[in-house]
This record gives C-alpha cells, structure tokens and sequence, in this order.
C-alpha cells in the first residue's frame, strides 16, 4: 500500500521568505535568522513597502519579547539602561532567539494554529474567496484583466514567500466593504472594516544594521498600568476563537501585531512551497483606537466629533517626504495640529553613536479609505535627529518655516497659473491645464531650494520658492507665450503675483 505524503508544511521561522540587504549582496530568510544575523544585515529588501512596513512592527514586537524591553515594570531609565546594553552588546543573543522560537507555533499550513490565520474558516465560509483576489494586482472574479494575464480560468498558484508577505498587506492594509460571507453563531456577514494602517504612510528608524533598527524601534510603554504577561501576540495565543472576548490594546504586542480587522486562511499546495487558494474575510475583533508609534496625526479641534478630531496623516504618492520634515522634527506643543511619531520620543537618549547616524525609513501606501489601491512608495531620510526642536530649536524652526513656505507657495502658483490661463484663453471651464503642470514642475525645484535654504541659513525663504514657482510656470507655458502676446502678458503678471505675496511670519526659536 503506497504511503500518503507528508502534510505542506512551511515554517514563518525557519523557511525564508524575507528579503534582506547586506550592502550588495541579497539573500531570503526566515523569522529565526534574521534576528540571529540581524547584526549583519544592512537592511530588509521585502519588494513591496506595505509588506515591509508590517513586518517590521512584527519584528519590533518579537525584539521586546527577546530583549526583555515588553516589561511594563520597567522605570523609564531602567527601560533605556536595557536597551542601551542590548546595543552595547551588538547581536542578539542566540540562547534567547532559539528560546523564542522553540516556543511558539510558526508552522504556516498547521491545521489547528496557522501562523497568522484562522483554521476555522474552512467550515464558516460557504466557499473560498479564490487567489486572484488575495493577490494584489490581479483581477478578482469576472472583473477584466486589462493588465494582467490572469483571469477568472487561470488561478494560477503563488510561492508561499510572496503569500505570506501579502498576507501581512491584507492584515495591515487591506479593504473594507464586501468580502467573503462567513458565518458565526448563526449570523453571516460579509461586511468587513479596513486595515488598521489603510492608506497610511509610517516612519520607521533605520539604523547602520538591523540589530539597532529593531532596537530603536521599539516604542516604550506610556500606559498606567498593565500587569507582566498581559500583552500577547496572535501567534503566542491558543487557536483564535470567534467567541472570545475583545482583547484590550495592550504594549507592545496587541498593539503592534494584533490589530488586524481581517480573517484569512491560506489553502496550500503539493509540499506547501506554493498556495493555490486562499479565505479571506472579515475578523471578529471589533476595530480599536489606539495610536500607532510610526504614524503622525492631525488634530482639527472644531469638528464636533470628538472620535473624528484626530486623524492619521494620509499616504500621498505624489507628496515628496521632505515636505513631512517640520512634522517629524517639532515637538507637540498644546497649540499644535500635528502629533510627530511617538517612537521619536525615545530616540533622544540611544547612544550618541547611534543617534547621529540614524534615519528614517518612510513606507506609505497610497489608497482609498475602502477598496481602491493607488500606489506604494518607500523613501530613506538622510540623518535627522540632529534636527529636532530637542537639539538644535534653531534648525528646527528653520524647516518648519521652509515647509510652510514651500506649500504657501505652491498654493500661490495654483491661483496664478488658473488666472492667467482664464486671461490669456478666456475660457472659463473647470479644466486649467497650467496649473497641474506647473505645481508638477514646482516640487522638484522647490526640494532644491529647500536645501539650499536649509545650508543657506540668512537666504530668503519667499523669494527662493517664488523662483522655484516662477520657472516652473514659465516652462508650462513657454510655447503659449512664444504664440500668444496675450499668454505672455498673463504668465508676466502672475510671475509679478508669486513675488509680490508677502514673507510668512517668522516664528519665535
């Protein structure tokens, strides 16, 4: 009797599946390795930021888990003291990474404690929800497949690796809307709540190996009270229970890793090295508020919708990251709109070796608040703690006032451009083509006189991003100009408009 194959398997430990970066040479690795090669790992390579973005918050919380830094008993300085001396010591250490591991269920495919998954869809869900829909890109159902050469015929598996990182996207980013029915006590519903990060964009310290970024990215407890051994992670968790409780946000593990508004069950292939079908559909925890540590926020203190008067800062694809500068390096005052990151809060007191060199790694995501994905994007700060209002309140101030300027500026150009095009056409419509063009134009001038006016610390901040402003409508409309008398008499006057619009105040240091 010839015997049965063994059960797909694939461990999030030990089989690789992450991207990593040692300066130019890549490799894949699991969960297990790169916490004990973290300390020569340049960076993560995961080619979708949304992807590495999540990531990098489950990895942050299985650092506190090994180091010791998840103990809420800790005094602020008792916490910092830690941290200090898992970066003294350089690594790791194996023993406590082997311990971590050996302990907890990681096996992506076991049929009771998928790593990250629901087993119990099998029976809640009438049917699966299919793979050309779990995977991004790809036309889902009888939807067209304008660029993509799948369709509703050809579910054509993907390596689990690729599964698991987009499992992190749908958990992280993923939809609202209409989803796959499922079934819980008698009720089905297939209405599901976005992602806890949709359309988000995060800023994460990027330090000289991975070893100090998971160290610097760990945020520190500011609760009142949580007693040791609270806080779980899904995968440190018996098998999910649609029944059980809402679990309270707890540090740092809830916070950071058990979010999710989300369900999913992947369906493996021959040996588990592909997954050929998967379940995904809405979670039972309810949606929480909590404040993420790698976002920054907005406060807008008229509405009357005190849940609504703080919102998360939205992914722009065609926002360049400099523009978020006066938000990262200002602290929150009681008069500020905008709420920095809290994890910059602990960056002031690594070691001043660390400090200095550090940077910000940006990853957005550029959505819709319910299905629709636009664009991702990721970005690498040059080192800018040195920056901040805590060191050097000067410099500080001198970004915040270039950042204003630079958007009062642009908005300036927006009206000039659709004057002057209503003077020289006289046509009246909604479209005014000047304008996109020559905000599209601005940006990239305006990032070059932001620097120069960053090294340039007495230059004129008005006066560089007019000129920024003025060229970029001149180029937009140089050969309406050469053609029209009328053009060029109304691009003359709008130029004149950009200079004549008087400085921003300067705010006190």
């Amino acid at each position: 009797m010839p015997s049965l194959p063994p059960p797909p398997t694939f461990s999030a430990a030990d089989d690789p599946w992450i991207e990593t970066r040692t300066k130019t040479h890549y490799d894949q690795v699991g969960l297990r390795t790169l916490f004990l090669d973290a300390h020569t790992i340049d960076d993560l390579a995961l080619p979708h930021p949304p992807a590495a973005s999540a990531l990098l918050r489950i990895a942050v919380a299985i650092t506190a888990r090994i180091t010791g830094l998840d103990d809420p008993d800790l005094t602020a300085s008792q916490w910092n003291t830690l941290r200090r001396a898992c970066l003294d010591q350089g690594r790791f250490t194996p023993g406590a990474v082997h311990a971590y591991f050996d302990q907890h269920a990681w096996d992506v495919f076991d049929p009771i404690r998928p790593w990250l998954q629901e087993p119990a869809l099998r029976t809640q869900c009438d049917h699966s929800t299919g793979i050309n829909t779990f995977v991004p890109g790809r036309p889902g159902g009888n939807n067209l497949a304008w660029f993509s050469p799948h369709g509703h015929h050809t579910q054509e598996p993907v390596p689990t690796a690729e599964a698991l990182q987009i499992l992190l996207i749908h958990h992280y980013y993923g939809r609202s809307g209409q989803g796959t029915p499922r079934t819980v006590n008698g009720t089905t519903t297939a209405q599901q709540n976005s992602g806890p990060l949709r359309s988000s964009v995060s800023f994460h310290p990027l330090g000289r190996t991975l070893h100090e970024t998971l160290l610097a990215g760990v945020p520190a407890f500011t609760g009142d009270e949580q007693p040791p051994g609270a806080d779980t992670c899904p995968w440190e968790e018996p098998a999910p229970s649609p029944q059980a409780p809402p679990r309270p946000v707890t540090w740092p593990g809830r916070q950071l890793t058990g979010l999710s508004q989300h369900a999913i069950l992947l369906v493996p292939g021959p040996g588990g090295s592909t997954v050929t079908d998967a379940y995904l559909t809405r979670a039972t925890q309810p949606k929480q508020i909590t404040t993420d540590p790698y976002l920054t926020y907005r406060f807008t203190p008229e509405r009357k919708n005190i849940a609504r008067r703080r919102t998360k800062h939205y992914a722009d694809a065609s926002r360049a990251w400099w523009r978020e500068l006066d938000t990262l390096v200002l602290a929150q005052d009681e008069h500020g709109t905008h709420l920095r990151p809290a994890i910059f809060d602990t960056l002031n007191d690594l070691p001043e070796a660390v400090r200095r060199s550090l940077r910000i790694r940006v990853h957005g995501f550029d959505q819709d608040g319910k299905a629709i994905d636009r664009q991702w994007y990721t970005a690498i700060t040059p080192p800018l703690l040195n920056w901040t209002q805590e060191h050097d309140p000067v410099k500080a101030q001198r970004i915040a006032e270039c950042c204003q300027e630079a958007e009062q500026t642009a908005q300036q150009l927006a009206t000039v451009a659709k004057e002057a095009w209503y003077t020289a056409t006289h046509s009246h419509t909604k479209q005014h083509p000047w304008t996109n063009k020559a905000l599209t134009r601005y940006w990239p001038k305006a990032e070059k006189a932001f620097w120069q006016l960053l090294a340039e610390p007495d230059a004129d901040a008005p006066t560089a991003f007019a000129t920024a402003a003025a060229a970029a409508l001149r180029e937009v409309t140089e050969t309406a100009r050469i053609r029209h008398n009328s053009a060029a008499r109304a691009v003359a006057h709008a130029v004149k408009d950009l200079y004549r619009r008087p400085p921003a105040p300067r705010k006190a240091a």
